[in-house]
């Protein structure tokens, strides 16, 4: 498989409007990747632009702090769904996962899950790995996930940023030794995603060598422009 096949392509920028998406729509049909992930709103027009090809709809829950209630991010899940998503990329309530309410966290993913699992949707669940501060939390978010039903777990929003230490803020994204731990403790029944500064075909074909099945990425066309025998491309960042 190709590696732009594994690409769920995100329109998640606040600024992207409707031109934006059926661009998007448009762009996705003609390089067959894997998904198009929207924002919540855009769902039903994404459906409706994409009917008769074979992309995957999929949206984003509780994103990109993941700090909403677990009922707003199951009745969220509920309403995407029953928009035409297939997919859903839910954030972790990063406040709990730092402080150690590993009951809750379980709560909130296993909710989420069990929700879209009642639509017949598959649930992806973010991390945000880059603010996260040891590799036990990741571990630990790992086995949550695999045992509440996740079929996918994933690095980053591509929004998570962190001060240096001279105060200027950087952005958070994928990792070689994140993919690493989070491939050796899902087991072979969930899956892994990439996301965040994934912007070159050089980018993806690493990741993809690491064992992940997802790329989350706005940079499709940088990405399929650079794969062999193809022209170079323009970044489209995140």
């Amino acid at each position: 498989m190709s590696v732009v096949a594994l690409i769920d392509h995100a329109v998640l920028q606040p600024t992207q409007t409707a031109a934006d998406l059926r661009a998007a729509c448009t762009l996705c049909a003609e390089l067959k990747v894997a998904s198009i992930c929207v924002k919540p709103s855009m769902v039903s027009q994404a459906v409706a632009w994409l009917a008769g090809t074979p992309i995957a709809v999929g949206t984003v829950i509780g994103f990109p702090h993941g700090g909403t209630s677990t009922e707003a991010k199951v009745r969220e899940t509920e309403v995407a769904c029953a928009a035409g998503a297939s997919e859903v990329d839910m954030v972790v309530n990063l406040g709990q996962v730092l402080n150690g309410d590993w009951s809750r966290v379980d709560e909130d993913i296993r909710a989420v899950v069990e929700a879209a699992n009642s639509a017949g949707a598959l649930t992806k669940v973010i991390f945000e790995t880059g603010l996260l501060p040891d590799d036990e939390t990741k571990i630990r978010l790992c086995q949550i996930s695999k045992e509440a039903g996740a079929a996918f777990v994933k690095t980053s929003t591509g929004f998570g940023f962190v001060k240096q230490s001279d105060g200027s803020l950087a952005s958070t994204g994928a990792t070689e030794h994140d993919i690493r731990l989070m491939r050796a403790h899902c087991g072979d029944q969930v899956q892994v995603k990439a996301s965040g500064g994934i912007r070159t075909f050089d980018d993806a074909r690493r990741f993809v060598a690491l064992g992940v099945t997802r790329l989350g990425t706005s940079s499709t066309q940088a990405i399929a422009a650079g794969a062999p025998g193809k022209s170079a491309g323009r970044s489209e960042g995140y």
